[in-house]
């Protein structure tokens, strides 16, 4: 079995409905994303769980990926989408949330080209740096990125390469905007209300 680049490319149906999910990191993103699932029947895709289950396969892909993510750098587009699309084609579902992807411009263009599939509308968890450092201080997940100094890498990386992907979604009216600041219930309050006329413009 070779690794996941290695994989034969399977053309991904272009009747699946993806939604993007962007905002830096702390935004909430992951803890709204498991109530989209658990309310509206979506699969979550999480480029960073992806890539950190890749680094556990013990794989050649994974060392590369995780001396990547100690240095604060993106991983390249080939390699996250390749995971993404395994994860879809073996999910069985046709409606998917993935997070934290598209990392930067180039991710984009390359997740559009290589499987044909061009998002519903962008999600984006906007919060401010401040309130996002505090968050991510506070946790305890064991994840070696969540030291003050990486995560200040993490902010200037998103701060640089991320909000030109949303700048571009925006200028084609695809970016729905929610205020992240506002308590976990509240943020959530204000999804329900997208994905909820989203499911009805789809059952109409």
């Amino acid at each position: 079995m070779g690794t996941v680049v290695d994989a034969p490319y399977k053309e991904v149906s272009k009747n699946i409905r993806v939604i993007f999910v962007l905002g830096g990191p702390g935004s909430g993103k992951g803890t709204q994303c498991a109530n989209i699932v658990q309310h509206f029947g979506y699969t979550h895709l999480s480029a960073g769980d992806l890539l950190r289950a890749e680094i556990k396969s013990g794989s050649e892909n994974g060392t590369m990926i995780q001396n990547m993510i100690k240095e604060g750098k993106i991983v390249p587009s080939e390699v996250t989408i390749k995971l993404l699309q395994r994860a879809i084609q073996e999910s069985g579902n046709d409606k998917f949330l993935i997070d934290g992807f598209p990392r930067n411009e180039e991710n984009r263009a390359a997740f559009e080209s290589v499987t044909g599939i061009v998002p519903e509308f962008v999600l984006f968890f906007d919060c401010l740096e401040e309130e996002m450092e505090k968050r991510l201080l506070n946790r305890n997940q064991g994840r070696e990125d969540d030291n003050i100094e990486t995560i200040r890498k993490r902010f200037r990386v998103y701060m640089e390469s991320s909000l030109p992907v949303i700048e571009y979604y925006n200028s084609r009216g695809k970016v729905r905007k929610i205020d992240a600041a506002k308590p976990i219930e509240a943020v959530f309050e204000d999804v329900k209300v997208l994905f909820s006329s989203l499911d009805e413009k789809v059952t109409a």
